[in-house]
Protein backbone atom coordinates (compact mmCIF):
# COMPACT_ATOMS: atom_id res chain seq x y z
CA UNK A 1 0.00 0.00 0.00
CA UNK A 2 1.20 3.68 -0.55
CA UNK A 3 2.64 5.66 2.60
CA UNK A 4 0.45 8.71 2.03
CA UNK A 5 -2.59 8.46 3.53
CA UNK A 6 -5.73 11.04 2.92
CA UNK A 7 -8.21 11.88 6.15
CA UNK A 8 -10.71 11.12 3.02
CA UNK A 9 -11.33 10.56 -0.38
CA UNK A 10 -14.56 11.97 -1.68
CA UNK A 11 -15.03 10.19 -5.03
CA UNK A 12 -16.78 12.71 -7.32
CA UNK A 13 -16.71 16.28 -8.57
CA UNK A 14 -20.34 17.10 -8.75
CA UNK A 15 -22.63 19.07 -6.49
CA UNK A 16 -22.17 17.03 -3.99
CA UNK A 17 -18.75 15.99 -4.11
CA UNK A 18 -17.63 19.92 -4.78
CA UNK A 19 -19.21 20.52 -1.17
CA UNK A 20 -18.05 17.77 0.69
CA UNK A 21 -14.53 18.30 -0.39
CA UNK A 22 -14.74 21.91 0.03
CA UNK A 23 -16.26 21.56 3.52
CA UNK A 24 -13.46 19.02 4.90
CA UNK A 25 -10.89 20.75 3.11
CA UNK A 26 -11.54 24.70 4.31
CA UNK A 27 -11.33 23.01 7.64
CA UNK A 28 -7.96 21.14 7.47
CA UNK A 29 -8.93 17.68 6.63
CA UNK A 30 -6.33 16.21 3.71
CA UNK A 31 -8.71 15.41 1.11
CA UNK A 32 -8.39 13.34 -2.15
CA UNK A 33 -10.96 13.95 -4.63
CA UNK A 34 -11.19 11.67 -7.42
CA UNK A 35 -13.29 12.25 -10.57
CA UNK A 36 -13.55 10.10 -13.94
CA UNK A 37 -14.35 13.01 -15.98
CA UNK A 38 -11.36 14.92 -17.89
CA UNK A 39 -12.54 18.10 -15.53
CA UNK A 40 -15.14 18.52 -12.94
CA UNK A 41 -17.84 19.59 -15.31
CA UNK A 42 -16.73 17.82 -18.46
CA UNK A 43 -19.73 15.48 -18.37
CA UNK A 44 -22.66 18.09 -17.35
CA UNK A 45 -23.46 20.51 -20.55
CA UNK A 46 -26.56 21.17 -19.72
CA UNK A 47 -28.21 24.05 -17.99
CA UNK A 48 -29.64 23.97 -14.28
CA UNK A 49 -30.77 25.84 -11.29
CA UNK A 50 -28.68 27.15 -8.43
CA UNK A 51 -30.56 27.08 -4.91
CA UNK A 52 -28.01 30.72 -3.54
CA UNK A 53 -29.18 29.80 0.29
CA UNK A 54 -27.44 26.40 0.27
CA UNK A 55 -24.12 27.78 -1.49
CA UNK A 56 -24.19 30.44 0.63
CA UNK A 57 -23.54 28.41 3.63
CA UNK A 58 -20.43 26.83 1.55
CA UNK A 59 -19.10 29.76 0.27
CA UNK A 60 -20.74 32.70 1.59
CA UNK A 61 -18.85 35.20 -0.90
CA UNK A 62 -19.54 33.19 -4.01
CA UNK A 63 -21.65 35.73 -6.07
CA UNK A 64 -18.01 37.67 -6.25
CA UNK A 65 -16.77 35.21 -9.10
CA UNK A 66 -19.07 32.22 -9.46
CA UNK A 67 -20.34 32.12 -13.09
CA UNK A 68 -23.67 32.79 -13.04
CA UNK A 69 -26.46 33.47 -15.89
CA UNK A 70 -29.54 34.94 -14.50
CA UNK A 71 -31.28 34.95 -11.18
CA UNK A 72 -35.10 34.06 -11.24
CA UNK A 73 -37.72 36.72 -11.24
CA UNK A 74 -40.39 34.39 -12.80
CA UNK A 75 -41.87 30.67 -12.53
CA UNK A 76 -44.51 30.05 -14.92
CA UNK A 77 -46.55 26.19 -15.06
CA UNK A 78 -48.22 24.55 -17.96
CA UNK A 79 -50.68 21.87 -18.12
CA UNK A 80 -50.41 20.97 -21.83
CA UNK A 81 -52.39 19.31 -24.78
CA UNK A 82 -51.07 19.09 -28.23
CA UNK A 83 -51.66 22.60 -29.34
CA UNK A 84 -52.84 24.66 -25.84
CA UNK A 85 -51.45 24.95 -22.30
CA UNK A 86 -53.66 26.42 -19.39
CA UNK A 87 -50.99 28.28 -17.21
CA UNK A 88 -50.24 29.33 -13.73
CA UNK A 89 -47.60 32.14 -13.28
CA UNK A 90 -45.78 33.90 -10.70
CA UNK A 91 -43.53 36.86 -11.22
CA UNK A 92 -42.33 38.96 -8.47
CA UNK A 93 -39.67 42.40 -8.62
CA UNK A 94 -39.06 41.39 -4.85
CA UNK A 95 -36.58 38.62 -6.54
CA UNK A 96 -34.49 41.77 -7.82
CA UNK A 97 -33.15 41.63 -4.24
CA UNK A 98 -29.27 42.45 -3.57
CA UNK A 99 -28.60 38.68 -3.21
CA UNK A 100 -31.01 36.85 -5.81
CA UNK A 101 -32.78 33.58 -4.72
CA UNK A 102 -32.08 31.54 -7.37
CA UNK A 103 -29.88 31.50 -10.41
CA UNK A 104 -29.72 29.56 -13.85
CA UNK A 105 -26.01 28.12 -14.48
CA UNK A 106 -24.53 26.20 -17.51
CA UNK A 107 -23.18 23.12 -14.86
CA UNK A 108 -19.97 22.55 -17.23
CA UNK A 109 -19.02 26.16 -16.36
CA UNK A 110 -20.36 26.22 -13.22
CA UNK A 111 -18.44 23.13 -11.88
CA UNK A 112 -14.83 23.99 -13.17
CA UNK A 113 -15.50 27.11 -11.05
CA UNK A 114 -16.37 25.42 -7.47
CA UNK A 115 -13.67 23.14 -8.47
CA UNK A 116 -11.31 25.51 -8.61
CA UNK A 117 -12.74 26.73 -4.91
CA UNK A 118 -11.98 23.30 -3.56
CA UNK A 119 -8.11 22.80 -4.87
CA UNK A 120 -8.01 26.15 -3.67
CA UNK A 121 -9.32 25.20 -0.12
CA UNK A 122 -6.60 22.74 -0.15
CA UNK A 123 -7.71 19.48 -1.96
CA UNK A 124 -5.93 17.67 -3.86
CA UNK A 125 -7.49 16.98 -7.43
CA UNK A 126 -7.14 13.96 -9.90
CA UNK A 127 -9.04 13.94 -12.82
CA UNK A 128 -9.64 11.03 -15.41
CA UNK A 129 -9.36 8.99 -12.80
CA UNK A 130 -12.35 5.61 -12.27
CA UNK A 131 -12.29 4.10 -9.14
CA UNK A 132 -12.92 0.39 -9.45
CA UNK A 133 -13.44 -0.80 -5.89
CA UNK A 134 -13.71 -0.18 -2.13
CA UNK A 135 -10.22 -1.38 -0.18
CA UNK A 136 -11.05 -2.59 2.97
CA UNK A 137 -9.13 -3.87 6.12
CA UNK A 138 -9.49 -7.53 8.16
CA UNK A 139 -13.21 -6.15 9.80
CA UNK A 140 -14.30 -5.07 6.40
CA UNK A 141 -13.73 -1.46 7.18
CA UNK A 142 -13.47 0.99 4.32
CA UNK A 143 -9.98 1.86 4.30
CA UNK A 144 -9.16 3.44 1.26
CA UNK A 145 -9.88 2.98 -2.45
CA UNK A 146 -8.42 1.24 -5.78
CA UNK A 147 -8.22 3.32 -9.00
CA UNK A 148 -7.67 1.97 -12.32
CA UNK A 149 -4.09 4.26 -11.99
CA UNK A 150 -1.03 1.67 -11.81
CA UNK A 151 -0.26 1.35 -7.73
CA UNK A 152 -1.93 0.35 -4.69
CA UNK A 153 -4.57 1.06 -2.14
CA UNK A 154 -4.85 4.89 -1.47
CA UNK A 155 -5.46 4.89 2.00
CA UNK A 156 -7.94 7.23 4.00
CA UNK A 157 -9.78 7.64 7.04
CA UNK A 158 -13.27 7.47 5.35
CA UNK A 159 -14.85 7.83 1.66
CA UNK A 160 -17.09 9.81 0.20
CA UNK A 161 -19.31 8.21 -2.06
CA UNK A 162 -20.88 11.52 -4.46
CA UNK A 163 -20.87 9.36 -7.93
CA UNK A 164 -24.39 10.24 -9.19
CA UNK A 165 -27.32 8.24 -9.25
CA UNK A 166 -25.51 5.50 -11.62
CA UNK A 167 -22.56 4.92 -10.08
CA UNK A 168 -21.71 1.27 -10.15
CA UNK A 169 -18.88 1.60 -7.12
CA UNK A 170 -21.70 1.61 -4.20
CA UNK A 171 -23.63 -1.04 -5.81
CA UNK A 172 -20.46 -3.25 -7.06
CA UNK A 173 -19.36 -3.06 -3.01
CA UNK A 174 -23.18 -3.76 -1.72
CA UNK A 175 -23.37 -0.51 -0.21
CA UNK A 176 -26.75 0.06 -2.48
CA UNK A 177 -28.74 -1.69 -4.54
CA UNK A 178 -28.82 -0.78 -8.26
CA UNK A 179 -31.42 1.73 -8.76
CA UNK A 180 -34.52 0.69 -9.70
CA UNK A 181 -36.03 1.72 -13.54
CA UNK A 182 -39.17 2.92 -12.13
CA UNK A 183 -37.38 5.00 -9.56
CA UNK A 184 -35.19 6.76 -12.36
CA UNK A 185 -35.83 8.86 -14.64
CA UNK A 186 -33.83 10.22 -18.07
CA UNK A 187 -34.03 13.14 -18.91
CA UNK A 188 -32.61 15.02 -22.52
CA UNK A 189 -31.86 18.60 -23.04
CA UNK A 190 -30.66 21.07 -25.41
CA UNK A 191 -28.98 24.19 -25.34
CA UNK A 192 -30.29 26.90 -27.95
CA UNK A 193 -28.31 29.82 -28.22
CA UNK A 194 -29.92 33.19 -29.36
CA UNK A 195 -28.85 36.66 -28.20
CA UNK A 196 -29.41 38.23 -24.80
CA UNK A 197 -31.43 41.17 -26.13
CA UNK A 198 -34.24 38.44 -28.10
CA UNK A 199 -34.43 36.84 -25.42
CA UNK A 200 -35.25 39.60 -23.11
CA UNK A 201 -37.54 40.75 -25.54
CA UNK A 202 -39.89 37.29 -25.35
CA UNK A 203 -39.46 36.31 -22.26
CA UNK A 204 -40.61 40.36 -21.50
CA UNK A 205 -36.82 40.37 -19.26
CA UNK A 206 -34.16 43.10 -18.70
CA UNK A 207 -30.54 43.40 -16.77
CA UNK A 208 -29.85 39.44 -16.10
CA UNK A 209 -33.33 38.60 -14.87
CA UNK A 210 -34.70 35.32 -15.94
CA UNK A 211 -37.28 32.46 -16.62
CA UNK A 212 -38.30 29.43 -15.92
CA UNK A 213 -41.06 27.27 -17.48
CA UNK A 214 -41.76 24.06 -16.17
CA UNK A 215 -44.69 22.22 -18.14
CA UNK A 216 -46.83 18.86 -17.88
CA UNK A 217 -49.21 17.41 -20.39
CA UNK A 218 -49.49 15.01 -23.43
CA UNK A 219 -45.73 15.86 -24.37
CA UNK A 220 -45.22 13.04 -22.45
CA UNK A 221 -47.35 10.97 -23.92
CA UNK A 222 -48.98 9.14 -21.30
CA UNK A 223 -46.16 8.67 -18.87
CA UNK A 224 -45.34 10.37 -15.85
CA UNK A 225 -42.75 13.71 -17.30
CA UNK A 226 -42.07 16.79 -16.78
CA UNK A 227 -40.60 19.49 -19.58
CA UNK A 228 -38.62 22.56 -19.01
CA UNK A 229 -37.26 25.46 -19.99
CA UNK A 230 -34.57 27.84 -18.28
CA UNK A 231 -33.37 31.45 -19.57
CA UNK A 232 -30.07 31.68 -19.76
CA UNK A 233 -27.89 35.14 -20.95
CA UNK A 234 -27.39 33.97 -24.31
CA UNK A 235 -29.52 30.86 -24.70
CA UNK A 236 -32.00 28.66 -23.75
CA UNK A 237 -31.85 25.29 -21.43
CA UNK A 238 -34.74 23.07 -22.99
CA UNK A 239 -35.69 19.46 -21.96
CA UNK A 240 -38.22 16.93 -20.70
CA UNK A 241 -37.65 13.55 -18.54
CA UNK A 242 -39.66 10.39 -17.95
CA UNK A 243 -39.35 7.61 -15.69
CA UNK A 244 -36.69 5.17 -17.46
CA UNK A 245 -39.14 2.10 -16.54
CA UNK A 246 -41.84 3.49 -18.63
CA UNK A 247 -39.53 4.37 -21.87
CA UNK A 248 -38.91 0.68 -21.32
CA UNK A 249 -42.56 0.02 -21.48
CA UNK A 250 -43.76 2.42 -24.40
CA UNK A 251 -40.96 2.37 -26.18
CA UNK A 252 -40.94 6.19 -26.49
CA UNK A 253 -37.83 7.82 -27.90
CA UNK A 254 -36.71 10.68 -25.80
CA UNK A 255 -35.48 12.52 -28.24
CA UNK A 256 -39.10 12.26 -30.09
CA UNK A 257 -40.75 13.60 -27.03
CA UNK A 258 -37.71 16.84 -27.07
CA UNK A 259 -38.53 17.07 -30.82
CA UNK A 260 -42.25 17.20 -30.22
CA UNK A 261 -42.21 19.71 -27.57
CA UNK A 262 -40.21 22.28 -29.11
CA UNK A 263 -42.59 22.05 -31.67
CA UNK A 264 -45.50 22.50 -29.65
CA UNK A 265 -47.16 26.18 -30.85
CA UNK A 266 -46.49 27.42 -27.16
CA UNK A 267 -42.99 26.91 -27.12
CA UNK A 268 -41.77 27.17 -30.90
CA UNK A 269 -42.28 30.48 -30.96
CA UNK A 270 -39.97 31.09 -27.69
CA UNK A 271 -36.85 29.17 -29.53
CA UNK A 272 -37.52 30.50 -33.22
CA UNK A 273 -33.95 31.24 -34.79
CA UNK A 274 -31.28 29.28 -32.03
CA UNK A 275 -28.97 27.33 -32.68
CA UNK A 276 -28.44 24.02 -30.58
CA UNK A 277 -24.86 23.82 -29.73
CA UNK A 278 -25.60 20.69 -27.12
CA UNK A 279 -27.45 17.68 -26.17
CA UNK A 280 -27.25 15.84 -23.22
CA UNK A 281 -28.84 12.88 -21.44
CA UNK A 282 -29.00 12.75 -17.88
CA UNK A 283 -30.16 10.08 -15.27
CA UNK A 284 -32.18 11.98 -12.43
CA UNK A 285 -33.27 9.94 -9.25
CA UNK A 286 -37.42 10.26 -8.60
CA UNK A 287 -37.84 7.19 -5.74
CA UNK A 288 -38.03 10.07 -3.17
CA UNK A 289 -37.81 8.93 0.53
CA UNK A 290 -39.15 5.61 0.14
CA UNK A 291 -36.00 5.19 -2.15
CA UNK A 292 -33.06 6.23 -0.19
CA UNK A 293 -30.27 3.76 0.69
CA UNK A 294 -28.60 3.10 3.73
CA UNK A 295 -26.46 6.63 4.15
CA UNK A 296 -23.26 5.56 5.94
CA UNK A 297 -21.10 2.53 6.71
CA UNK A 298 -18.01 1.55 8.68
CA UNK A 299 -15.54 3.75 6.72
CA UNK A 300 -18.40 5.46 4.22
CA UNK A 301 -21.00 7.75 3.60
CA UNK A 302 -22.90 8.69 0.43
CA UNK A 303 -24.09 11.90 -0.34
CA UNK A 304 -26.58 13.59 -3.30
CA UNK A 305 -27.62 11.77 -6.14
CA UNK A 306 -26.23 8.68 -4.95
CA UNK A 307 -28.27 8.53 -2.22
CA UNK A 308 -31.56 9.33 -4.13
CA UNK A 309 -31.64 13.08 -2.58
CA UNK A 310 -34.08 14.42 -4.75
CA UNK A 311 -37.25 16.43 -4.45
CA UNK A 312 -39.21 14.99 -7.40
CA UNK A 313 -42.49 17.31 -6.76
CA UNK A 314 -40.52 20.48 -6.18
CA UNK A 315 -37.84 19.74 -9.45
CA UNK A 316 -35.25 20.16 -6.37
CA UNK A 317 -31.57 18.45 -6.64
CA UNK A 318 -28.61 20.49 -6.76
CA UNK A 319 -29.50 22.02 -3.24
CA UNK A 320 -30.53 18.84 -1.44
CA UNK A 321 -26.66 17.47 -3.08
CA UNK A 322 -24.70 20.81 -2.00
CA UNK A 323 -26.51 20.44 1.56
CA UNK A 324 -25.85 16.75 1.60
CA UNK A 325 -22.61 17.12 0.76
CA UNK A 326 -21.56 19.90 3.06
CA UNK A 327 -23.47 18.02 5.98
CA UNK A 328 -21.01 14.93 5.69
CA UNK A 329 -18.31 17.02 5.66
CA UNK A 330 -18.78 18.94 8.84
CA UNK A 331 -20.21 15.45 10.24
CA UNK A 332 -16.81 14.08 9.25
CA UNK A 333 -14.98 17.11 10.72
CA UNK A 334 -16.49 16.62 13.79
CA UNK A 335 -15.68 12.84 14.12
CA UNK A 336 -12.35 13.92 13.15
CA UNK A 337 -12.02 16.69 15.81
CA UNK A 338 -13.03 14.24 18.25
CA UNK A 339 -10.53 11.93 17.45
CA UNK A 340 -12.74 9.16 16.72
CA UNK A 341 -12.37 6.60 14.79
CA UNK A 342 -14.26 6.41 11.22
CA UNK A 343 -16.54 3.79 12.15
CA UNK A 344 -20.66 3.18 11.27
CA UNK A 345 -21.22 3.90 15.43
CA UNK A 346 -19.67 7.62 14.48
CA UNK A 347 -20.48 8.20 11.15
CA UNK A 348 -24.27 7.52 12.27
CA UNK A 349 -23.73 11.40 13.39
CA UNK A 350 -24.53 12.52 9.36
CA UNK A 351 -27.22 11.13 9.07
CA UNK A 352 -28.79 12.31 12.63
CA UNK A 353 -27.52 15.89 10.99
CA UNK A 354 -29.21 15.06 7.73
CA UNK A 355 -32.47 14.48 9.02
CA UNK A 356 -32.78 17.69 11.21
CA UNK A 357 -32.55 19.47 7.96
CA UNK A 358 -34.87 20.52 5.05
CA UNK A 359 -33.51 17.55 2.74
CA UNK A 360 -34.75 14.48 4.96
CA UNK A 361 -37.61 16.55 6.71
CA UNK A 362 -39.44 17.55 2.98
CA UNK A 363 -38.55 14.31 1.17
CA UNK A 364 -40.26 12.87 4.22
CA UNK A 365 -43.16 15.11 3.95
CA UNK A 366 -43.84 13.92 0.02
CA UNK A 367 -42.97 10.28 0.42
CA UNK A 368 -46.45 9.44 -0.99
CA UNK A 369 -46.52 11.92 -3.76
CA UNK A 370 -43.94 9.86 -6.77
CA UNK A 371 -46.42 7.02 -6.70
CA UNK A 372 -49.32 8.66 -6.74
CA UNK A 373 -48.20 10.61 -9.89
CA UNK A 374 -46.56 7.43 -11.54
CA UNK A 375 -49.40 4.94 -10.67
CA UNK A 376 -52.30 7.64 -12.21
CA UNK A 377 -49.62 9.09 -14.95
CA UNK A 378 -52.78 8.73 -17.61
CA UNK A 379 -55.22 10.86 -15.13
CA UNK A 380 -52.35 13.33 -14.86
CA UNK A 381 -50.53 13.69 -17.47
CA UNK A 382 -52.71 13.42 -20.39
CA UNK A 383 -56.77 13.06 -19.07
CA UNK A 384 -57.06 15.95 -17.03
CA UNK A 385 -54.74 18.62 -19.48
CA UNK A 386 -57.10 17.85 -22.21
CA UNK A 387 -60.30 18.64 -19.78
CA UNK A 388 -58.92 21.73 -19.05
CA UNK A 389 -58.04 22.98 -22.21
CA UNK A 390 -61.50 21.98 -23.14
CA UNK A 391 -63.14 23.68 -20.36
CA UNK A 392 -61.39 26.95 -20.67
CA UNK A 393 -62.13 27.18 -24.89
CA UNK A 394 -65.56 26.30 -24.23
CA UNK A 395 -65.52 29.48 -21.57
CA UNK A 396 -63.43 31.85 -23.98
CA UNK A 397 -65.18 30.82 -27.15
CA UNK A 398 -67.98 33.42 -27.97
CA UNK A 399 -70.94 32.53 -30.63
CA UNK A 400 -74.44 31.87 -30.62
CA UNK A 401 -74.29 28.48 -28.14
CA UNK A 402 -76.27 29.73 -24.81
CA UNK A 403 -74.20 29.50 -21.44
CA UNK A 404 -75.70 26.60 -20.13
CA UNK A 405 -75.52 24.37 -23.07
CA UNK A 406 -71.56 25.47 -22.78
CA UNK A 407 -71.39 24.03 -19.21
CA UNK A 408 -73.59 20.86 -20.05
CA UNK A 409 -70.77 20.41 -22.52
CA UNK A 410 -68.11 20.24 -20.24
CA UNK A 411 -69.47 18.88 -17.41
CA UNK A 412 -70.20 16.41 -19.73
CA UNK A 413 -66.82 15.47 -21.12
CA UNK A 414 -65.01 15.29 -17.50
CA UNK A 415 -67.99 12.00 -16.74
CA UNK A 416 -66.88 10.51 -20.19
CA UNK A 417 -63.90 10.97 -19.65
CA UNK A 418 -63.48 9.21 -15.77
CA UNK A 419 -66.55 9.11 -13.08
CA UNK A 420 -66.82 12.89 -10.84
CA UNK A 421 -66.14 10.95 -8.39
CA UNK A 422 -62.79 9.57 -9.44
CA UNK A 423 -61.92 12.77 -10.36
CA UNK A 424 -62.42 14.05 -6.74
CA UNK A 425 -60.83 11.16 -5.68
CA UNK A 426 -57.11 11.74 -7.24
CA UNK A 427 -57.82 15.66 -6.12
CA UNK A 428 -58.50 14.40 -2.59
CA UNK A 429 -55.17 11.92 -2.60
CA UNK A 430 -52.99 14.85 -4.67
CA UNK A 431 -53.91 17.17 -1.32
CA UNK A 432 -53.28 14.15 1.22
CA UNK A 433 -50.11 13.39 -0.56
CA UNK A 434 -49.10 17.34 -1.00
CA UNK A 435 -49.50 17.70 2.84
Amino acid sequence: MTEEKFDAIVIGAGMSGNAAAYTMASRGLKVLQLERGEYAGSKNVQGAIMYANMLEKIIPDFRDDAPLERHLIEQRFWMMDDTSHTGMQYRSDDFNETNPNRYTIIRAQFDKWFSRKVREAGTTLLCETTVTELAHDTEGKVIGVRTDRAGDVILADVVVLAEGVNGLLGTRAGLRQTPKPETVALAVKEMHFLAEEVIDQRFGLKANEGCVIEAAGTISRNMAGLAFLYTNKESISIGIGCLVSEFAATMESPYDLLENFKNHPSVRPLIAGSEVKEYAAHLIPEGGYKAIPPLFGNGWVVVGDAAQLNNAVHREGSNLAMTSGRIAGEAIVQIKNRGKPMIKENLALYKSMLEKSFVIKDLRKYKDMPALLHTNSRNFFTTYPKLLSQAAQNFMRVDSTPKIEKERATTAAFIKARSRWGLVSDAVRFAFAWR
